[in-house]
């Protein structure tokens, strides 16, 4: 057999359910290696080795009763795996990644891991987040910043940075993110892994400081569209699964589709960005995959509201305003989180009304125009990962933790982050389904320097032809190896 931190979710959670392998040898071998590694990574802030122990031995007991006759075991029985740390796990601190919020264990599970855990899954600690989840890079004042398994220099995105990078160092198997703004397929894209952002209201929502648009929903963070099939059996409730379940159902290839390609931003008008040519050569290559596996490629021009990026920006960082925090206790935030806190406070309901009534309206009129394909293709992000520190101007590379002064302007921060995954947001204010899928490399030979990715836009409900289509996808790369620059 393969060192365990080799085996696909898939794989392994085989082999636990068939007694091959242990919990407590599946959970040992993995605390092993976040021991051996998060001190370069960064991936996680919390392990809780412990009382993931206790959860493995647990897992085994089930097992040996469960040969006696005993009840049958969970989907997910001892697959260990992090939540991020805006999710609260019981007993452990869920430090939102903010230095100015008290230290207090959660009292219960969030809904995120109650559903995950419930199905079996042992955690393993909390991961890097930044703070209250607000930015595209995982950097805060509490803990050094995650960095990217395949280049350490670089962000691991964010805001499910941490979790993102230890999938992608083999730290955990697979791990559940949340996605509010693209706070999954951002990391995913970043650590070349497949990042599956469901559409609204499918799975128990990802917590956030506040959510009046109604962004934010879990999905998995995965190396395969296999893997990420499991961990939605998991996450979708009975009754609303496809029959056969997501990962039955991606031994079915998709049928051939019209797919709208899209270089349009709703973002462009406040920023204008032209995407680095590694973002277009992953986009190319992406096209060629799908017509090569029979699918209709064409160009879409998607027209966006310019009114966009400020009622975006309004809805998004509502919540932040409202986060109970001390006022001796403010000046421990972020730049970024304090100026967009004050800004939040400042504005009338109304104004957040006015907002959000307008992003019902956009919601309407992008749906329309994604309409004419069955679905819609952009690059994931539209630069390489950046340099840890790059977005806020702090020490380049990132060497100095914490930064003695967190340097930039939370405006130019801001700016930086709409250039850097300009294609992302929308998607979550429409409540559609998306995922990222790595389809090129950076480096001189397939696998080598930075992975970039394609990012599917589905219809509402389409969660499984996007798995089939990344299926469909991997399965052409392994016949004809990734590209590279």
């Amino acid at each position: 057999m393969a060192d365990i931190h080799e085996l696909g979710a898939v794989q392994l959670r085989q082999a636990l359910a068939t007694g091959q392998l242990s919990a407590t040898e599946v959970g040992e071998h993995f605390l092993a290696r976040i021991e051996q590694q998060n001190h370069m990574l960064g991936a996680f802030v919390t392990v809780t080795a412990d009382q993931a122990m206790l959860d493995a031995r647990a897992a085994d007991e089930a097992y040996v009763r469960q040969r006696r006759g005993g009840p049958g075991l969970p989907l997910l029985h001892g697959m260990p795996l992090a939540f991020k740390d805006l999710a609260d796990v019981a007993g452990v601190v869920t430090t939102h990644g903010s230095g100015a919020l008290d230290r207090k264990p959660a009292p219960a599970d969030g809904a995120l891991a109650a559903a995950l855990k419930g199905a079996g899954a042992i955690s393993l600690g909390k991961t890097q987040v930044p703070e209250f989840g607000l930015t595209a890079y995982s950097e805060n004042r509490i803990a050094p910043p995650s960095r990217n398994p395949h280049a350490l220099s670089r962000s691991s995105g964010g805001s499910s940075g941490g979790s993102a990078a230890a999938v992608a160092a083999g730290l955990v198997p697979f791990a559940p993110g949340s996605d509010g703004g693209g706070s999954i397929r951002i990391p995913a894209a970043a650590c070349g892994l497949l990042g599956l952002k469901p559409g609204r209201g499918l799975v128990p929502a990802g917590e956030s400081v506040g959510d009046a648009a109604r962004l934010v929903v879990a999905g998995p963070l995965a190396l395969s569209a296999p893997d990420a099939a499991l961990m939605m059996d998991a996450l979708v409730p009975d009754g609303i699964r496809p029959e056969g379940g997501y990962l039955a159902g991606l031994e079915e290839a998709p049928a051939p589709l019209r797919i709208g390609t899209s270089l349009d931003s709703p973002w462009s008008t406040a920023f204008p960005f032209a995407p680095e040519q590694e973002a277009l050569d992953a986009l190319a290559k992406g096209v060629d995959l799908l017509t090569g596996a029979g699918h209709s490629v064409f160009d879409a021009g998607i027209r966006y509201d310019n009114r966009y990026p400020e009622a975006f920006t309004t809805a998004w960082t509502a919540g932040v305003g409202s986060a109970r925090i001390l006022p001796h206790r403010e000046a421990l935030l972020t730049p970024l989180t304090r100026t967009f806190r004050r800004r939040a406070q400042q504005r009338s309901a109304a104004k957040v009304n006015e907002a959000l009534g307008f992003l019902r309206q956009f919601t309407h009129d992008t749906v329309v125009q994604y309409a004419q394909w069955d679905i819609v293709l952009t690059p994931s992000l539209a630069q390489t990962p950046r340099p840890v520190g790059w977005f806020t101007g702090s020490t380049p590379g990132g060497e100095q933790w914490p930064a003695p002064d967190w340097p930039g302007d939370a405006d130019d921060d801001y700016r930086k982050q709409c250039e850097f995954a300009p294609w992302s947001s929308m998607v979550n204010v429409c409540g559609l389904p998306a995922v990222t899928v790595p389809v090129h490399w950076t480096g001189p030979t397939p696998g080598t320097g930075l992975p970039m990715g394609i990012q599917l836009i589905g219809k509402p409900g389409s969660e499984l032809l996007l798995l089939r289509l990344a299926r469909q996808l991997e399965l052409q790369q392994k016949s004809a190896p990734i590209a590279s620059g």
